[in-house]
């Protein structure tokens, strides 16, 4: 059965429907009427014309619970999703099924700072690749997170720092018009807390703040299941608060923001500054061999016995910790998820974090709190984005 035209839900209901089969289908007709609360008629309905508008269908008897055995339903096995995660170093594009389980990924290097001409080319043909390869024509929607301020409503960046010649660009719509389907940009660190939110370790949380590390430092906000961006998009923008430092300057303009010390380009300069001056032997063969060093070198300089490069860790996850330990005073999350490119340096950073952070807030907010590594160091981004247009795509009928 085709999509129909608009490939989204008609109604509130149908919107709703499309919502628990995604997140927890396939199910009864009698479990979505049980957790929806309504009747079995209203199911009925809602899920017969759903499957003439080939978005859902029935996929034979539920195990019986006693009397009259129900029908199960399930999402329509041709539904894709796109999902694009945009880093400063690089960009990994995704394709999913309407569950979002990811049937195609592909990681493609380069740098935000070309502009968006150039990246959005590169993230597209990298997209066609994908749908060629697994023979879909149409998707359903793509979602796309870039590292950097987002005005949702209007679907643009807006004075982002680490990307130059991308501020009021219209990246929604442009890949709304390339793809031919709908489209939705967010902050990549909300993307990702929405992908952890559906696939990762915070699964079964509802308070919880997924902090990225990477080139930039952010934080996903969730509050009783839903992301929270703030009044203007931008809540969770931890990398531009101030910490205890050297008056070292950020690329924002302000002096000692976290990001100037504990983000990815921040600790691949430090690096580098400690294999110029003789401080580091291995960061010093590592740059010697290759010309250059990233954040990630300092953990195999750490896992090598390099004192400065475990100097470099230390001080790193005590800034974050620090930062974090604020956030828990002020938040009382349930979990903290790290993730992002920088927190590949693995335990080691993890376990400077978790020192700062327990050792600077009160007990009772840290006594059950966990602070953990993201589960979905590659996918959470295509993941998130995949479900943000996929919520878009289902409820456009409801708002």
């Amino acid at each position: 059965m085709p999509h129909s035209l608009s490939g989204r839900a008609e109604t509130a209901m149908q919107a709703r429907v499309l919502a628990e089969l995604r997140d927890h289908g396939p199910l009864s007709r009698t479990e979505l009427g049980e957790r929806l609360e309504v009747s079995r008629t209203t199911i009925g309905a809602e899920v017969g014309r759903l499957a003439e508008i080939g978005l859902a269908h029935e996929t034979g008897p539920a195990v019986s619970r006693g009397g009259r055995r129900s029908t199960m339903v399930d999402l329509a096995a041709d539904i894709r999703f796109v999902g694009i995660a945009i880093g400063a170093t690089g960009l990994v594009v995704g394709v999913t099924d309407g569950r979002l389980a990811v049937l195609a990924t592909e990681h493609v290097p380069g740098d935000i700072r070309r502009g968006p001409d150039a990246v959005l080319g590169v993230a597209l043909e990298a997209v066609r690749r994908l749908l060629r390869d697994l023979g879909v024509e149409h998707p359903m929607g793509v979602g796309v997170g870039v590292p950097g301020p987002v005005d949702f409503g209007r679907g643009v960046p807006v004075a982002p720092p680490l990307m130059p010649g991308w501020d009021g660009y219209p990246v929604r719509d442009t890949l709304a018009r390339e793809l031919g389907c709908p489209a939705v940009l967010d902050n990549d660190v909300n993307v990702m807390a929405v992908g952890e939110r559906h696939a990762g370790v915070a699964r079964h949380a509802r308070d919880f703040l997924f902090v990225k590390i990477g080139t930039g430092i952010g934080c996903g906000v969730v509050v009783d299941g839903d992301l929270y961006r703030g009044v203007n998009g931008c809540a969770g923008d931890i990398g531009h608060m101030q910490v205890r430092g050297d008056g070292r300057r950020c690329v924002c303009g302000n002096l000692d923001c976290l990001e100037a010390y504990a983000g990815g380009a921040a600790l691949a300069e430090d690096a580098t500054a400690a294999a110029l001056r003789g401080r580091s032997p291995v960061l010093a063969e590592m740059l010697a061999e290759r010309g250059h060093l990233t954040a990630e070198d300092i953990g195999t300089a750490v896992a090598r016995g390099d004192l400065e490069a475990a100097t470099l860790l230390r001080e790193s996850g005590q800034r974050v910790g620090q930062v974090v330990a604020g956030l828990v005073s002020f938040f009382n999350p349930g979990l903290i998820v790290i993730g992002g490119r920088v927190s590949g340096l693995g335990h080691a950073l993890l376990a400077e974090i978790r020192g700062t952070a327990y050792q600077r807030s009160l007990p009772l907010a840290t006594g059950n709190l966990p602070i953990v590594l993201s589960e979905l160091p590659e996918r959470g981004g295509v993941i998130g984005a995949a479900r943000l247009v996929s919520s878009t795509v289902f409820a456009a009928a409801s708002t």
